[in-house]
């Protein structure tokens, strides 16, 4: 299970600033053409318009290959790439047209001007938001407490590095095995391997650097399965000076080579983070404001068939294991809910209006207001009780990892038939296997295909 279990860097969200980036300086360089052309003729001719679709078809291909609206870039080294791309990009058009023999339907004045411009355009766009991407990354990481599990000099070299980055916090070292390196300005030693679990909860620890040479293999996986309850980034240094890579792949931190073991796919990318918020939200409210009717209609069946509040709430685990109170529309009569019991298909304690909103998922609407206040996303693994997390969390190997994003009024378990009960551990085994794979492989066109895919699904015998 620990072999098949993996949370890899993602690489589609790698190119979602690109992407972003990239969109609206080209919608800026064909309003500008559109503009000119409208200018001088009253119309924009077809050959005009041809000429704005091969400018967005060549870009893409050319901007990407160039590494354009990079982070790692200063601003001198961001304009000669964009600068170099936007050239690349004229070049293509100047050849397509060439062979097409279409050169003389375009105005040099115009092409002149609207070559200048656009350039001009992308600057104008790209120095805010690429200082904005810079700036929302160190906000995240200033927040990304660290520990360093070592003290030897791979370790003390390390925590060097770190301190040079902007943002980077290394709250200590804790000590291994080894017989560690004393050096002035060192990071102190907080503690010893065996208290980790605790020191992490103590220090409110999100990313973890384990320094440990290949020797000690057998006791960095006995770590990184413990580490897996944890809910923090887990990354693995170690020293292959020894060997010789051909063709490796690894990441790195100011040239030290990095394993990246177990990390939340939103902290590997920020940007993701903020792209699938504001996604979530801005769907979150649309749909509130046109199911309210709904919301009311339910909300005062509820109250009037039953005694007790409209909304329950309860307890459950959200990102990286904080406790949130989850809303859903009452759906059972009012009863003891400490113990580990989950509803049936033939449950005395749901109420006539609650199996109807229970079957259609209504219930589950109120959930909104979750996603509004950033508890919770559209999609994400299922929330489940605080009770329940606490059964299964010592039974499911990595159970509590799907912790490593917001949990989901939807998730890809829920449309893949993984609904209702999970009365035995195999069917919760299931879940929790399909949730890790949403992890590993989330963007957000995954999230929009499970949208999509979820009202086919309300209607599943499994719900009740």
């Amino acid at each position: 299970m620990v072999n098949n279990f993996r949370i890899n860097r993602l690489s589609p969200l790698k190119g979602l600033t690109f992407w972003g980036q990239w969109a609206l300086g080209m919608g800026f360089v064909v309003a500008l053409l559109y503009l000119l052309v409208h200018y001088q003729n009253g119309t924009v001719a077809y050959y005009y318009r041809a000429c704005a679709i091969l400018t967005i078809l060549a870009s893409a291909p050319t901007y990407s290959w160039l590494g354009v609206y990079a982070k790692k870039d200063n601003f001198l080294a961001g304009l000669g790439r964009l600068l170099a791309g936007w050239s690349m990009t004229l070049a293509a058009l100047a050849i397509v047209a060439f062979i097409c023999k279409a050169d003389e339907l375009f105005s040099r004045q115009i092409i002149l001007v609207w070559a200048a411009c656009s350039y001009i355009g992308q600057i104008l766009l790209y120095v805010p938001l690429h200082g904005f991407s810079k700036y929302y990354q160190r906000s995240l990481q200033s927040e990304r407490k660290t520990f360093i599990v070592g003290t030897g000099e791979l370790a003390l070299g390390l925590a060097k590095k770190l301190r040079t980055l902007e943002h980077f916090p290394v709250v200590g070292l804790v000590s291994s095995d080894t017989t560690p390196i004393l050096e002035t300005g060192a990071p102190p030693v907080v503690g010893q391997q065996e208290e980790l679990l605790e020191l992490i909860k103590t220090h409110d620890i999100r990313r973890l650097f384990i320094t440990l040479p290949l020797s000690e293999a057998a006791k960095i996986e006995a770590m990184y399965v413990d580490l897996l309850e944890a809910n923090v980034d887990v990354v693995w240094i170690p020293d292959l000076n020894s060997l010789t890579l051909l063709n490796h792949s690894v990441g790195n931190v100011d040239g030290l080579p990095a394993i990246y073991l177990n990390e939340s796919p939103l902290t590997s990318h920020p940007t993701a983070a903020l792209s699938k918020s504001l996604l979530d939200k801005s769907v979150a409210l649309m749909a509130i404001v046109l199911l309210c009717p709904l919301l009311l209609i339910i909300g005062l069946a509820v109250k009037f068939t039953s005694h007790g509040p409209v909304f329950f709430k309860q307890d459950r685990h959200g990102w990286n294991g904080k406790v949130i109170q989850v809303w859903k529309f009452r759906s059972m009569r009012v009863h003891d809910d400490h113990e580990v019991k989950q509803a049936s298909r033939k449950d005395s304690r749901i109420t006539p209006i609650g199996r109807f909103i229970r079957r259609t998922s209504i219930d589950e609407l109120p959930q909104l207001f979750n996603v509004l206040q950033g508890h919770m996303a559209l999609v994400g693994p299922r929330p489940h009780a605080v009770a329940h997390n606490d059964y299964y969390s010592g039974k499911i190997l990595a159970y509590m990892a799907r912790h490593r994003i917001k949990p989901g009024i939807t998730g890809l378990a829920q449309i893949n038939g993984c609904r209702g009960e999970t009365d035995t551990i195999d069917k919760m085994q299931k879940r929790v296997e399909i949730d890790l794979k949403y992890i590993n492989n989330w963007s957000l066109w995954l999230d929009l295909k499970i949208l999509v895919k979820t009202p086919f699904t309300l209607l599943s015998k499994d719900i009740y």
